[in-house]
């Protein structure tokens, strides 16, 4: 399964159903090598939302990443550590009520960033997995901000939320495209889903491209020792 790119929207195909993420991450690794020539990652031309490096504050971040990098392993191990400084304070997103935020407004603790979309097939596969993850491990210590960027209006992604039992996720949408063109631009995103871990300031520990076994072991591990690492 490759990743799929979020700058078309793909109507009419009807979504792949029961997949394996495990299956999706073993191939979506091999794609990933091949990516440039493959042409399956995003390209060119849509508008950002505000991402800016800084150096003092996010350089506890890469710290943060190097010690944590013994627990990319398992479900996780595509997951790369950051090595240079990237603050997504400024990300902008919807909420549930249609209110433009920024990733700092809910700040001051980790959180697992994923941009996913209706039309995008790993993207469906892995989301039940990251509602577990947000209930077995969100809170005030960590939280999974999962950011929609369907195009229009909330009707397509609310409806899969509703498909497929999702009940610990908040809603949140981006029909702008501009928070993954934002990620692409800092280098982190190449196509969908992308995964960012950040920490309290907002500051990138480890980004990946495509899916995940979120509700697993080694995901749990590397969860608890950042929210451990940050109190």
């Amino acid at each position: 399964m490759k990743e799929q790119s979020p700058e078309k929207e793909q109507d009419g195909q009807p979504p792949a159903r029961g997949l394996s993420v495990g299956k999706i991450v073993a191939v979506a690794v091999v794609l990933g090598a091949a990516a440039g020539a493959a042409g399956i990652y995003a390209t060119g031309g849509l508008s950002g939302n505000g991402a800016q490096a800084q150096g003092g504050q996010c350089e506890a971040a890469a710290s943060l990443g190097q010690e944590l990098k013994p627990l990319l392993t398992g479900e996780i191990a595509a997951m790369a550590v950051r090595d240079r400084p990237a603050d997504l304070s400024d990300l902008s997103f919807n909420d549930g009520d249609g209110n433009s935020v920024t990733l700092a407004d809910s700040g001051g603790k980790p959180r697992l960033v994923n941009l996913w979309a209706t039309w995008c097939a790993p993207c469906r596969a892995e989301m039940p997995a990251l509602d577990r993850l947000q209930a077995e491990k969100g809170g005030d210590g960590f939280e999974v901000v999962a950011v929609s960027v369907d195009g229009g209006s909330d009707q397509k992604p609310r409806a899969f939320f509703d498909e497929i039992g999702i009940r610990n996720l908040g809603f949140y949408h981006d029909p702008s495209i501009g928070a993954f063109n934002t990620m692409k631009k800092e280098g982190l995103a190449f196509g969908l889903p992308v995964t960012v871990l950040v920490d309290g300031n907002n500051c990138v520990v480890a980004n990946m491209n495509g899916p995940a076994e979120w509700a697993s072991e080694d995901a749990y591990r590397l969860i608890d020792a950042v929210k451990e690492k940050s109190r």
